[in-house]
């Protein structure tokens, strides 16, 4: 009976380090995803704003060029 304590005790330790690192690697390939979506959002919102401060010197030159034309 002592036998088998022992071995149940040491496969019930060996399923719970794989329960663990399965669920310690469904934690990490979230955090990459979120991590891979935290990164995405900022290279859109910075080209974003490149389109924006283009524009907004494009006008300025026409402004200047219209005041300076006239």
């Amino acid at each position: 009976m002592l036998l088998f304590m022992k071995g149940a005790g040491i496969v019930g330790s060996l399923l719970v380090i794989i329960a663990l690192a399965i669920t310690l690697l469904k934690a990490l390939v979230g955090f990459v995803a979120f991590l891979a979506i935290a990164v995405k959002i900022v290279l859109v919102l910075a080209f974003v704003a490149v389109f924006v401060g283009v524009g907004f010197m494009v006008l300025r030159s026409w402004q200047e060029h219209k005041k300076t034309a006239q």
